[in-house]
């Protein structure tokens, strides 16, 4: 990222001199007038986009001359069977068709037009007349007029006006201020079949459970403050796109899933299918909490039938492992908490950031992106997470009990010895995510507080978690040795995994004045109709 200074003569007696910052970041330039709010912290957002996008243009150009080699193959008479038009496919040329729905300066969509490979056309929308000022004179600067039309609309009936199969795109880039949930309806409706859809959330607050009745308004889940909560977000916001998928018989494929810095990121295919998106009902459900202990327990909203029944879905027998027969939890005799729905199955798709990796480190270093680092290091953590459904914070879990907090190696150490996976997280420097039961857990910790010599009686009050957790037997064999699997590859590297703060300007930005919000978006028709005229 590169910034420099220009100056722009006015008319009139009293000529005023405009300064415009030109700032670079990658292979586009963007110009600003006045003073500038550049947020670099973003780069990695959109440094990250531009890597998903490569891959999913190479992916779509695969794709797409397998379905020309299958149609022009010759059958045993050697006549060219009929071609079959599919239906829920746009009028393909080869290229895809990218939307930026909220432009604001167009940075996203100029990099999009010189950084990724097979694009057809772009448009870069947004519902301010200075904004669609400001992307015209940048698509100049650029020289990409031949790609990048700059729109002026409101995003959601942009969206709707292109949700007839020969106008969708192919990818579509949600970035708003805040959250996306406006947004959702329409964008899943103007996405080709096989399209990615890209959204970002900035609402962290919301997300974290700091004002469940704000999630449950925006996100139709509610949630509460947990040191898991950013992946909790993430599910939250995949569930609520799927949701907005399954109403168009259409359902989604989480690519990758990120909580870094000040927002969520995901990136999901979506896809057409009755069959499928039934299926729907299975990967979304509720999670049991304990307020003492923090333990937790899924809880789909379907169960699948099994062998001849797999097209019979029922709701799922509640055999609660977490509660006891006073309806409190079974380890610490603490009150339980429900939140939810969430996104219960995988969040990311292991083959697809495989290929991500592979394509950064193949990448030249003259032609690295500017944070190449640290997509490294942030991918290879993604990579390496289990695909089980949320985390314990290991600080967290030695503070109930009052006990020191051992090194994380000998926890992941002891959970690998009993014959159990064990990986972190890239939301979390101190996640524990693991398939071991909450039994072999707690007896972790017990065994360090025995091995310490902790003494429940002084140390914690008698109606206190840890005094409870304590008073457990301890029922497993636990080996702190180290274990070969328990160093994350990340940290073997020494890649750049967690992003430390901060500098200026860090946080989104400010609402744009004039721009489009929840409240309004889909109801200023008129400010459409004007302009137009």
């Amino acid at each position: 990222m590169s910034a420099e200074n220009a100056g722009a003569a006015g008319d009139g007696e009293n000529q005023v001199k405009e300064e415009i910052t030109i700032i670079q970041e990658g292979k586009a330039k963007v110009g600003f007038h006045g003073p500038v709010f550049y947020n670099p912290v973003q780069e990695f957002n959109r440094d990250l986009t531009v890597t998903v996008l490569r891959q999913f243009s190479d992916d779509h150009q695969k794709f797409q001359k397998e379905q020309a080699e299958a149609q022009n193959s010759k059958n045993s008479n050697g006549e060219e069977p009929p071609k079959k038009k599919n239906k829920l496919a746009i009028n393909e040329d080869g290229k895809i068709r990218i939307l930026d729905a909220l432009s604001a300066s167009g940075l996203r969509a100029l990099r999009f037009s010189k950084e990724v490979p097979n694009v057809g056309f772009i448009m870069a929308n947004d519902f301010s007349d200075n904004a669609v000022a400001s992307i015209q004179e940048n698509v100049k600067l650029n020289e990409v007029e031949d790609l990048v039309e700059a729109h002026f609309g409101d995003a959601v009936m942009t969206m709707m006006e292109h949700r007839g199969i020969d106008k969708r795109f192919h990818a579509v880039d949600l970035d708003p201020y805040g959250t996306a949930s406006t947004f959702l309806d329409s964008a899943v409706q103007c996405v080709a079949d096989r399209g990615i859809l890209m959204v970002t959330c900035t609402d962290m607050a919301v997300l974290c459970g700091n004002t469940p009745e704000a999630c449950y308004n925006k996100y139709d889940a509610v949630t509460t403050r947990m040191k898991c909560c950013h992946e909790v977000g993430l599910r939250i916001l995949l569930r609520a796109i799927d949701s907005a998928a399954n109403r168009y018989t259409r359902y989604i494929e989480p690519l990758v899933s990120i909580s870094v810095d000040f927002y969520v990121r995901v990136f999901v295919k979506v896809h057409t299918g009755a069959f499928q998106a039934k299926q729907s009902g299975t990967k979304v459900g509720t999670v049991l909490v304990c307020s003492g202990c923090h333990a937790m327990e899924p809880l789909p909203m379907l169960k699948r039938g099994e062998n001849n029944q797999e097209n019979k879905y029922s709701l799922p027998t509640i055999r609660h492992s977490l509660t006891g027969p006073d309806s409190l939890c079974v380890h610490c005799s603490h009150r339980l908490h429900q939140i939810g729905p969430i996104y219960l199955a995988p969040i990311h798709s292991k083959p697809f950031v495989t290929s991500l990796l592979q394509r950064l480190k193949s990448t030249p270093e003259a032609e690295r992106l500017g944070t190449h680092g640290r997509l490294q290091g942030v991918l290879t953590m993604v990579n390496e997470e289990l695909d089980e459904i949320l985390y314990y914070e290991h600080d967290q879990m030695a503070n109930t009990v009052k006990v020191s907090v051992p090194k994380a190696q000998s926890v992941r150490s002891a959970i690998l010895h009993a014959g159990f996976k064990v990986s972190g997280s890239h939301c979390n420097p101190r996640a524990i995510k693991t398939n071991a039961p909450m039994q072999l857990i707690w007896d972790i910790y017990r065994q360090v507080a025995k091995d310490t010599n902790v003494d429940r009686e002084k140390r914690h009050a008698k109606e206190s978690a840890g005094y409870t957790i304590l008073g457990h037997p301890i029922t497993n064999t636990i080996n702190f040795s180290l274990h070969p699997g328990a160093i994350e590859q990340a940290k073997k590297e020494n890649l750049v995994r967690f992003q430390c703060n901060k500098g200026k300007n860090w946080g989104p930005r400010q609402k744009a004045k004039g721009s489009v919000n929840s409240t309004k978006a889909g109801f200023q028709l008129t400010n459409v109709e004007e302009h137009k005229n």
